[in-house]
């Protein structure tokens, strides 16, 4: 088992895997000392999540290896299912799983997914339209939704 620490627009990042995939991807809320030599089974993961914060990526390629229930697991699996840029609601990704009363137990799998960015539950939302629970920080929710679908600036003349 790896763990790296990269620096990312949100923090710091910690990538934990090994020759099989990655397991975990966590932003920390504290500076941690970025790493300097990366093992050779976690240089396509910090490739590749450099090239999604360089805005020249949007879907990731290598093995991942989330540990979870089967309910957790088939949530993260519909999670991966929604498009770059795109959101859902919460009520959606229930209905998605088959039961809309599943609703509150697919938000608590939303909440513990352990691969940050690269299985997107920054793309689910409240039915409303509002930023709803995040556990990295509303503010990086937001940023990452921005960072996936940015404004642009139509020429008025």
């Amino acid at each position: 088992m790896h763990t790296v620490y990269i620096k990312t627009p949100l923090g710091t990042a910690e990538i934990t895997g090994d020759v099989n995939g990655v397991f975990s991807i966590t932003i920390l809320n504290i500076p941690k000392a970025f790493s300097l030599n990366i093992p050779k089974c976690l240089q396509l993961p910090v490739r590749e999540l450099n090239e999604y914060f360089n805005a020249t990526r949007t879907d990731f390629t290598f093995p991942l290896i989330p540990q979870g229930t089967e309910f957790q697991k088939r949530v993260w699996q519909e999670l991966r299912a929604i498009p770059f840029g795109k959101t859902i609601s919460y009520m959606d990704l229930a209905k998605k799983l088959g039961d809309p009363k599943v609703i509150r137990a697919a938000a608590s799998a939303n909440g513990k997914n352990p691969l940050w960015i690269v299985i997107p539950c920054h793309r689910v939302i409240g039915s409303d339209g509002s930023l709803t629970g995040y556990a990295g920080g509303l503010w990086r929710k937001k940023w990452l939704l921005e960072h996936e679908n940015p404004s642009t600036q139509h020429v008025l003349f």
